[in-house]
């Protein structure tokens, strides 16, 4: 109430309280614009952390051919990606994951979301990988149908010389 009488007292006021509450809320945006960058940063991090070369993961010199049952399909981005059953000399099944290219390059190589469907007997000719799980980058797959289709691989569809000649 007295502040509201003396009109000197509440100009002061006021303008301590506006500039405070100014102050506050520019560091508050400073903080925020900080921590978006921030967050931004990490995130754009992460993407390239998580998307890789084929050389970084899978070894061109040593190509692999295997004939197996298809056990699940992922279509997605940026590498789609099937699951075979693939059974050894000794009759143990082994499950191995094949890299194709992204969903929008194999439809340009023909490929449709029903080229691969789980229970169909494929092969797969590609480049294994480095750290010698049971994956490998797929070069070319023979369909259930018989057709042939070009994984559209990073690392080129054709097999590395070596393998041609044997």
């Amino acid at each position: 109430m007295f502040l509201l009488r003396n009109p000197l007292l509440y100009q002061v006021f006021t303008e301590r309280h506006v500039a405070r509450t100014i102050a506050v809320l520019e560091a508050l945006m400073k903080a925020g614009v900080g921590v978006l960058i921030g967050l931004l940063l990490v995130l754009a991090s992460l993407d390239v952390q998580a998307h890789h070369s084929f050389a970084a993961q899978y070894d061109a010199n040593k190509p692999v051919t295997l004939v197996g049952i298809v056990t699940k399909v992922e279509w997605t981005n940026p590498h789609a990606r099937f699951y075979v059953d693939v059974k050894d000399e000794k009759g143990v099944v082994t499950n191995w994951n094949f890299e194709l290219a992204s969903p929008n390059v194999l439809r340009r190589n023909g490929w449709t979301r029903t080229s691969l469907n789980v229970g169909d007997e494929v092969t797969v000719e590609g480049a294994l990988a480095k750290n010698g799980s049971k994956m490998a980058n797929a070069r070319v797959v023979k369909l259930a149908d018989g057709r042939k289709v070009f994984a559209g691989s990073s690392g080129g569809d054709a097999a590395p010389p070596s393998a041609e000649t044997k």
